[in-house]
């Protein structure tokens, strides 16, 4: 990013120590999700106040377990790529906050989340004082980032905006907008102390986003989470496309990891020929879906006006590479960023190694948050790597201890019989280092377990990268 002048970096330091001080969900240890705390009527508010940005905004919503971030990502280039101005809000962020807010695929600079912050904080600030007097508090940190986007989507006069749900659906603050169209990627057991124990409580939360004659798009591939999303798009006479059903794909994954690229058919309905064929910037299959249901909701913009070719499509398509889902980073030795922090994203990042040709050896950096399903994902992490290095990250406090990770990995090693390598190194610089060291120059570093390590890897990596020699 470009240097600020001091009298502004110093009031750019202001602004965000006042937007990190908030209330955050995102670093909270024991995550709320209920009405005491999380309130449309909250962000309702502060949105009034704001002057409503959001009214005049053409809105596409994704919810999902996982694959938003990256739908949010195939959605907005294929409206930049037909020439759409597109604003898209998505989180966490991995490196700097102004991430969050991008158009046309560029984050907002420092300057222009200041003018936002400048705009929004006396409004939530006579927000604090009325709640103060009521005893509760006011806007939280994801309200309020969520507001920025919007604010600063109207600014820039975007023509569409892609909004990703935060947390679930239905409490969600961007769950405020009138969209366009809405998307539920995918329904698996996340966040289950907020969003319920069985795939049907939290595909309700989900479904949340579900509005009155508005066209849903689904990717669920779960029958007793699909049977909710049915039932809460025929009550709210939602038009529904399923993936599987209405539309489908073909995916062909690279012969060679390190430099392959993968391609996809996609179909409609249930038609012999695919409609087209295309690379994608993003590996797996999991990835693939995500592509299809952005392409999907790209036709119901169509049949609402929107003019998007099939060539703008594959353009978009080809040149998507969301950041650190499943990124490849470097090639000697492969490294490959991952976000995945449940079992069923660990199962998609397992599934992308065996389908090529993979470098070796290979070596795992893992870390993890409190309250995941470690052995779960470690189940088929112990199958697919020579060396395991657990580590805690030093941004969140929710990491887990490095020496309760070993011992889940060395446990789960042993149920699945496998005389791997598991080692502990107390801070992410020191795991990166000796991953370096195990994997030379002709091997795989693959680290993954949370956005956390994800982010504090990927920074030691670009400013290694960066250093002059």
């Amino acid at each position: 990013m470009t240097p600020m002048e001091p009298r502004a970096e110093t009031e750019y330091q202001e602004a965000l120590d006042f937007l990190f001080g908030r209330i955050n969900f995102e670093r909270s240890i024991n995550m709320p999700y209920n009405r005491s705390e999380l309130k449309l009527d909250r962000m309702s508010q502060l949105l009034q106040l704001a002057g409503n940005p959001e009214q005049d905004q053409k809105i596409i919503h994704i919810a999902g377990t996982k694959g938003k971030g990256s739908t949010s990502h195939f959605v907005s280039a294929i409206l930049t790529s037909a020439g759409y101005r597109t604003g898209r809000f998505t989180s966490p962020h991995l490196y700097h906050v102004e991430e969050r807010f991008a158009v046309d695929g560029n984050a907002c600079s420092p300057e222009e989340l200041l003018d936002c912050i400048r705009e929004l904080r006396p409004i939530v600030e006579e927000m604090d004082q009325q709640a103060e007097r009521k005893g509760g508090h006011g806007p939280t940190y994801f309200e309020i980032t969520t507001a920025i986007a919007l604010v600063y989507f109207k600014r820039s006069q975007t023509d569409f905006t892609v909004l990703e749900v935060g947390l679930g659906g239905r409490l969600d603050s961007t769950n405020v907008c009138n969209p366009m169209v809405s998307i539920i990627t995918s329904i698996s057991f996340d966040h289950t102390r907020q969003l319920g124990f069985t795939l049907e409580s939290i595909a309700r939360e989900k479904a949340g986003i579900i509005k009155a004659g508005v066209p849903v798009i689904s990717g669920i591939d779960r029958p007793e989470a699909d049977q909710v999303i049915q039932q809460i798009a025929a009550e709210n006479a939602a038009p529904l496309a399923r993936l599987g059903d209405d539309f489908r794909i073909n995916y062909h994954p690279p012969r060679q990891l390190a430099t392959g690229n993968p391609h996809i058919d996609y179909f409609e309905g249930q038609a012999s020929e695919p409609l087209f064929s295309s690379a994608i910037g993003s590996l797996g299959r999991h990835q693939a879906a995500n592509a299809a249901l952005a392409v999907a909701a790209s036709k119901c913009l169509i049949d609402r006006g929107a003019r998007i070719e099939i060539e703008e499509i594959k353009r978009a398509l080809a040149a998507t590479q969301c950041p650190a889902r499943i990124e490849r980073v470097e090639q000697c030795p492969t490294v490959i960023l991952d976000t995945a922090h449940n079992v069923a994203s660990m199962e998609a990042l397992c599934d992308v190694l065996s389908e090529s040709n993979c470098p070796r050896p290979t070596v795992l950096i893992f870390a993890s948050t409190r309250g995941k399903d470690i052995r779960g994902m470690m189940h088929g992490l112990v199958n697919r790597f020579k060396h395991i290095i657990c580590t805690r990250y030093v941004s969140n406090p929710r990491g887990v201890p490095v020496d309760e990770l070993t011992r889940h990995a060395q446990q789960v090693a042993d149920e699945e019989s496998r005389s791997i390598e598991i080692t502990a190194c107390a801070s992410p610089d020191r795991a990166w280092e000796h991953a370096r060291a195990l994997a030379g120059n002709e091997g795989l570093i693959c680290v993954t377990g949370s956005f956390f390590i994800a982010a504090e890897i990927g920074a030691a990596y670009h400013r290694i990268a960066k250093a002059p020699e």
